[in-house]
Order: structure tokens, then C-alpha cells, then sequence
């Protein structure tokens, strides 16, 4: 077991951030997690972690369980200096803490640029000023795709190349860990955890918060958009939502060994053909085509799904094209699982999950039959 430390988490209710306290938890640390204006922590299988009006177990109990140390809420702003917080409150807090886990971020697409950079980025600059102080160790959690649109292989160590980004979430991202790694080079001790697309848990498809990849799944289905301007061997990663506490467990457990490194949190990849495939498998589901890009005109496109294309799609266009692939060699020699061997079979757990409760539409005839046999693989 580890040596229990006294942690503080930003972005504690966010998808991650509420596994990482639980996991943390459950491994004996005394959590301090940083919240907006949630009451609550909920784990993702919708059990609660703590509130407000008194700290529960992950398991859901009305106490920690025995070993795990205790989780208290303190309400915060990553947006403030100081993350909004006073200077008793940090004091007490700053008091014997030994380390941060930095995974307060805007993640949703479409948001205007400044949004992502008074979150993404400044935020991430007032918590590096708060660790500076007292030279607190820090693990940010970032993203692959930092990469942006860059194809092949995408290494561990490598930042800005100079790659063009898909969207102001890549590009705010980016700037945050150039700010990480300032520090580290001033003497901060850092680490950078980079997770890919996070979809629901390894073994079940679990999921608490259907987003980015979710969202166009859902349009995909139903037939809302029909075509998309990509092509078959263009890929993106899916990730475990579990796999990627695991990792960031695993980097708190050890951070002396993780200590100026960057490290991808990455599963398995899918290419646009298998998503198309596992679409296929489901009657209800309807399966989009793909058009090459250079000839896709959206001005073309009905009227209904030309406004599905402008306010959803056309924000995750520039992944229908990418043929990226993440190198690991750095996180596998801490991380204490398999990196997923098969994609599409990780995404038929995720749209089984998402069907089975009621995201991606009532099953139809045939489609139990379907689940059935998928869950057999």
C-alpha cells in the first residue's frame, strides 16, 4: 500500500476528477477536492463520493470505508487568482499538502475561444502559481491530442511542432502544458498525464456523462447526419475512463519515477471504418457514408442536417481525417493494466451501454439478440 498522502484535486466533479478522488480514497489519501458549485461527488456509477453535508464512502456507504481516507469539498474557482479561495482556507489547506492533481478543464466542443482559455489555460497558470509557493508537486491532466491535427506517430515527449488544431480545446491545452512545462524547467516538480477520447469503463461500457464522442454516435444513429467527409483508415483512440484514473493513480503512488514526464493515457484505436461496422450491427441504427473530403460541401446538405452539420458536427470534422497513433512507451512502465487489444470491440461496450440505457434509442427487435451475441466476444 502506499505511504498516505494529503492531495487536493481540481476539477473534482468533473468525470475524472470524481474517479481520481474516489480512487484516491479508497487508497487511504486524505482528498481535498475542488469544486464550483457542486454540492456533491459522484462517482462515474453514479454513487456518491461526498457532499457537502458530510463525506461518504465510494462504495456509496454513509462512511469511509476502513483504510480510506477522509473527502472534503472546498469551493473554488480555477478561473480566480488563488482559485477564488481565502487565505485561511488555503493556508489550513496548503498545510502538509503533497501533491496536486490538476484535471479542472472544459472539455465540450463549441465554446467560445476565451472560455477555453480563462479555464484551460489561466486556470491552469493560478494552480501552478499556488504550487510554486511551496513548491507542491503537480499532475496536470491534459490530452493527446495537444497533437492536433498532426498525423502518425505522436510521441510522448513532443509538444509544439508547430501542428495546426482542430479546435480552441486542442490549442488551449497546448498552452497549458507549454505553462507545465515552464515550471518544471523553473523547478517545480510536474507530470503530464495525456488521455485521449474517454469513453465509458473497461469491463461494463459505464459511463456517468455522455459527450463529445457520445453526441455523434447519437447523430450517427439516428440518421441525422448521413455523410461524412473522412476517410475508412482514419482513426481516433478510446480510452477507458478507468484506465486513465488508473494511470494517474499510478503516477501519485510513484511520481518520484513519473517526475518530468509526460505520459498517454491512450486505449485502443478505432478506424472510421469499424465505426461503421458496429453501427451496421445494430437493426435500429442507421450507417453513415463517407464522401472524400475535398468534394464535401455542407451547403449542399438539407436544411434539417445542414444545421445539425453547423452546430454539432462540423466541430469534430477534422477527426474523420486524422490517421494518428499514440506512442506509450513511457506510461506503460506504470501503468497496472492491458492496453486494450481491440478497439471496435471496446466500442460495441460502449454503444451497448449507451443503449441499454436509453441514450442511443429503445432497443428493437433484434437488437437483444445483437447484445447477446456482442457480449459473448
Amino acid at each position: 500500500m502506499s505511504v498516505p498522502k494529503k492531495i487536493l484535486v481540481t476539477g473534482a466533479a468533473g468525470l475524472v476528477g470524481a474517479e481520481v478522488c474516489a480512487r484516491l480514497v479508497k487508497a487511504g489519501h486524505r482528498v481535498h477536492a475542488l469544486v464550483h458549485h457542486t454540492r456533491a461527488l459522484i462517482a462515474n456509477n453514479g454513487r456518491v463520493i461526498a457532499s457537502s453535508d458530510g463525506g461518504t464512502a465510494p462504495d456509496g456507504g454513509t462512511a469511509p470505508d476502513a483504510g480510506a481516507g477522509p473527502v472534503r469539498l472546498v469551493t473554488g474557482d480555477v478561473t480566480v487568482g488563488r482559485l477564488g479561495i481565502g487565505p485561511e482556507t488555503w493556508a489550513e489547506l496548503a498545510d502538509g499538502l503533497d501533491l496536486i492533481v490538476h484535471a479542472a478543464a472544459i472539455t465540450d466542443f463549441g465554446r467560445p475561444r476565451e472560455v477555453y482559455q480563462a479555464i484551460n489555460t489561466t486556470g491552469t497558470a493560478h494552480v501552478l502559481e499556488l504550487a510554486r509557493e511551496r513548491s507542491i508537486p503537480l499532475v496536470h491532466v491534459s490530452t493527446a491530442y495537444v497533437c492536433g491535427e498532426r498525423d502518425g506517430a505522436i510521441l510522448e515527449s513532443q509538444l509544439d511542432v508547430g501542428q495546426r488544431f482542430g479546435n480552441p480545446y486542442e490549442e488551449s491545452k497546448l498552452a497549458a502544458e507549454q505553462l507545465v512545462r515552464k515550471a518544471a524547467a523553473d523547478g517545480l516538480p510536474t507530470a503530464v498525464i495525456r488521455p485521449s477520447v474517454v469513453v465509458g469503463a473497461a469491463r461494463t461500457g459505464v459511463v456517468r456523462d455522455f459527450k463529445n464522442l457520445y453526441v455523434v454516435l447519437k447523430l450517427l444513429s439516428q440518421g441525422r447526419i448521413r455523410a461524412i467527409p473522412g476517410y475508412f483508415d482514419a482513426c481516433v483512440d478510446l480510452v477507458p475512463v478507468d484506465h486513465v484514473v488508473a494511470l494517474i493513480a499510478a503516477v501519485v503512488d510513484d511520481f518520484a519515477r513519473a517526475r518530468d514526464r509526460t505520459l498517454h493515457a491512450v486505449g485502443a484505436s478505432v478506424r472510421m471504418r469499424h465505426i461503421s461496422d458496429v453501427l451496421a450491427e445494430y437493426p435500429s441504427f442507421r450507417v453513415p457514408r463517407y464522401l472524400a473530403p475535398a468534394t464535401f460541401d455542407p451547403a449542399t446538405l438539407p436544411t434539417l442536417e445542414r444545421g445539425y452539420w453547423d452546430r454539432v458536427m462540423s466541430l469534430y470534422e477534422s477527426y474523420f481525417r486524422r490517421r494518428q497513433h499514440f506512442d506509450d512507451s513511457t506510461a506503460a512502465g506504470l501503468r497496472a493494466y492491458r492496453r486494450l487489444a481491440d478497439g471496435p470491440n471496446h466500442l460495441r461496450r460502449v454503444i451497448d451501454y449507451a443503449v441499454k440505457v436509453g441514450y442511443l434509442g429503445a432497443p428493437l427487435p433484434g437488437v437483444a439478440d445483437t447484445l447477446s451475441r456482442v457480449s459473448r466476444r
